[in-house]
């Protein structure tokens, strides 16, 4: 743990992917060790900002997190990126396992990368994705950015585990803003036309639109994006060209506008407060379904009773109440 708090570059990188990949291990005796090594770090986390990317494939999120991570250091900021790549649970690739992608970040000494776990589920990825922030944070890396390919509820857990979320955009999306999802546009803090010098007039347009599209958004239903409250924060388009290296610094200033505006009204505290008891309940959940299905009675019963539901025979509310009979029957495991 001390190598992760304090020591050189080299030393504290070295330790950081050991802990990492600790807390990775699904084997119960690390699960143990991981424990322990997290609640000791505990104290020494949360003091970054936690940025959450997301957009389509070929949006240009790498080149944009690079010119972003070596503006950043460059203002005397260390940044850690992590990953959450939903496809890697099927194909065991990850969207970072190319570092190549940040070439010059991923060699900075203030800079730490880090791929997406493979295997698990996307609630299991987003879990060990968590734990790898808490070492980021208590080894000194000031932003934090969790970067996830617009897939499934990829872009759900992101912004449920950071304190801005940014959708990416390319400049045509204005075009067609029903490609936009409708959840994940409300999802967002800061949206961002990239390869906006591609085509100016196209990216303009797009910027209008998606404006727009928001302030319909605010208006209805979403009270935290009220519009006539100058107190709160109103999510915002942004052109950039990464590429270029054009409007990383006023991207910066609105995420800079964003961090002081959600502290002076107490929402940036209570986001965190509420994502740390969600958090909580999620591995409750998961720990429970785990636990049931290791359960002898229900490993027992459960083949028969879903070849019932698939064939017609019982409904499934039948079949899981026979099933949750089983195993409170049994008594809750100790181990």
């Amino acid at each position: 743990m001390q190598g992760v708090l304090q020591g050189p570059p080299a030393v504290q990188r070295r330790a950081m992917a050991k802990s990492i990949t600790l807390l990775e291990s699904t084997l119960p005796a690390h699960r143990v060790q991981a424990d322990e090594l997290l609640t000791g770090l505990l104290p020494h986390s949360g003091k970054s900002f936690r940025l959450g990317i997301s957009g389509v494939p070929g949006v240009g999120k790498s080149t944009f997190i690079e010119a972003l991570g070596l503006y950043l250091i460059a203002q005397g900021h260390r940044v850690a990126v992590l990953a959450i790549d939903p496809s890697s649970t099927v194909s065991g690739g990850s969207i970072l396992g190319d570092k190549t992608r940040m070439e010059h970040l991923s060699v900075h000494e203030k800079a730490y990368i880090r791929p997406s776990p493979s295997s698990g589920t996307l609630g299991g990825v987003a879990e060990k994705t968590r734990e790898a922030m808490l070492v980021c944070e208590a080894a000194g890396y000031d932003v934090v950015i969790v970067e996830t390919v617009g897939v499934g509820q990829s872009e759900t857990a992101v912004a449920n585990m950071t304190d801005m979320f940014v959708l990416m955009q390319l400049p045509n999306a204005g075009d067609d803003l029903q490609a936009i999802k409708k959840g994940v546009m409300e999802l967002a803090d800061l949206v961002v036309i990239n390869k906006a010098d591609i085509d100016t007039s196209a990216a303009t347009r797009a910027e209008a639109q998606i404006t727009s599209a928001l302030r319909l958004l605010g208006l209805h239903g979403n009270p935290d994006n009220a519009h006539h409250n100058e107190e709160l924060w109103h999510p915002q388009v942004v052109q950039i060209s990464a590429l270029l290296n054009q409007g990383v610094d006023t991207f910066w200033q609105r995420v800079t506008q964003f961090k002081n505006l959600q502290q002076a009204n107490q929402k940036f505290a209570h986001r965190r407060q509420q994502q740390a008891q969600a958090w909580m309940w999620e591995r409750i959940d998961a720990g429970l379904k785990q636990n049931f299905r290791a359960q002898a009675s229900v490993q027992t019963l459960l083949p028969e009773l879903s070849q019932k539901v698939i064939s017609g025979q019982v409904p499934a509310s039948t079949a899981a109440r026979q099933l949750l009979a089983a195993y409170q029957a049994t008594g809750f495991p100790t181990h």
